[in-house]
Formats: structure tokens, sequence, C-alpha cells
């Protein structure tokens, strides 16, 4: 494979994922989540492109949008490589290859700070798209 077949397809995976990270954001909406974020990672780190994070105000609450979203993900063909923190529900963390969605509760979200971690990341205004 050339440098530029390899860099179109890097682009067109990349273009694929942000597809997928906004479209667990609008779920993360439906399903009444605040402070919701995507981060673009890329050029950040070469472990995944694109980190979505978000709050939801219950245990029952985080696992709803964990599920609704891991149930879309995987009824459009992704799979999810690892799951932590499920059974505790203060903060699920669902690796998908190419995303990785943190669904926390508020202690959780202010406690790891993970916008701070990553402030050199842009923040993508997935409510446009």
């Amino acid at each position: 494979m050339n440098l530029a077949t390899a860099q179109h397809e890097q682009t067109a995976r990349a273009a694929a994922a942000l597809e997928l990270t906004v479209k667990c954001a609008h779920l993360a909406e439906e399903n009444k989540a605040r402070d919701i974020v995507i981060l673009d990672m890329r050029g950040i780190t070469p472990q995944y492109d694109f980190l979505l994070l978000c709050t939801g105000a219950s245990r029952r609450q985080i696992h709803t949008i964990a599920d609704d979203i891991d149930s879309t993900l995987q009824g459009l063909g992704e799979k999810r490589d690892s799951i932590e923190g499920y059974e505790a529900g203060k903060w699920v963390v669902q690796d998908y290859g190419d995303i990785v969605v943190h669904v926390f509760n508020e202690d959780a979200r202010a406690y790891y700070a993970l916008e701070d971690l990553w402030a050199d990341a842009a923040r993508i205004d997935w409510t446009r798209q």
C-alpha cells in the first residue's frame, strides 16, 4: 500500500469515527445526559481518535446511556473492545477502538477532569452535525 492510499484510508476511517461519535453524543442527549463533549484526540494520542464525555444524574441513567450507545454501535457493526466501571455505576468507559465513551456521575466527572487533562484537544461542535 502506498502512502497516499494509507492516508486516504486513515482520513476515511477518522471521518467515519467522527460520524459515529456524533451519533453517540446525540444518543446521550436523547437520554438526558448533561455536559456532552467530544474531544478530537487525533495528533494527541495514537490510541483513539475521539473521546466522548457526558454526565448522567444517577446510576440508572448512566447505565441507560451506556447501554443505548453500545446497542446502537453494535447494530451498526462496531465491536466494543472493553468496558469498565459498569457494575459500580459511577463511571462507565467503553472502548470502540477509534472512539472512547465516558459516562460519568457528577462527582466522578469533576474528580477525573478529563477535559483539563486533555486541554490541548480540540472540541468538536457535535450539535451542528
